[in-house]
């Protein structure tokens, strides 16, 4: 990486919200998992070592940042979703398949995709914990699962 490119880095990484560093992960991650299925379709497989151990590192650093937030359903999702994605790209691997690499790829994107929307999305209304506790109402899950996602952080 040239001197420009990691300065730019390091003020994205500095002015960025919490989310943003989250969707920054993701963004790495779907990336090396590109790059890792590229280096397997052209047979260059140090270089898809390469990018599928980097990818190992940024699912450790994910899951890691899991396991220190509030816990509950959303963060055993993510857990269970992180540790499969290790035993995927490690059968990937073994299979030599760029196609199992591609399609970890877009799982990655569809959470980020999922995270970025959180983002967006106003917090719920000062009544919603009450909805949130357990009561059977419309949408329940989904305001539960947006207001874990407030709250955890990357």
């Amino acid at each position: 990486m040239n001197p420009s490119e990691m300065a730019y880095r390091k003020t994205a990484v500095e002015g960025a919200s919490g989310f943003g560093l989250l969707i920054g992960l993701y963004d790495t991650l779907a990336g090396d998992l590109r790059r890792a299925a590229d280096a397997e379709r052209n047979n260059d497989i140090e270089r898809r070592c390469r990018e599928v151990n980097h990818a190992f590192v940024v699912i450790a650093y994910l899951e890691d940042r899991v396991s220190r937030g509030s816990g509950g359903e959303l963060a055993d999702k993510l857990t269970s979703f992180y540790r499969s994605m290790r035993r995927n790209l490690i059968l990937a691997q073994a299979k030599r398949s760029a196609e199992m690499l591609e399609q970890q790829m877009e799982d990655v994107l569809k959470i980020r995709e999922i995270w970025q929307n959180s983002e967006l999305r106003p917090s719920p209304p000062p009544e919603a914990p009450s909805q949130i506790a357990g009561q059977n109402h419309p949408g329940t899950s989904l305001q539960k699962e947006r207001h874990v996602a407030s709250s955890w952080s990357a």
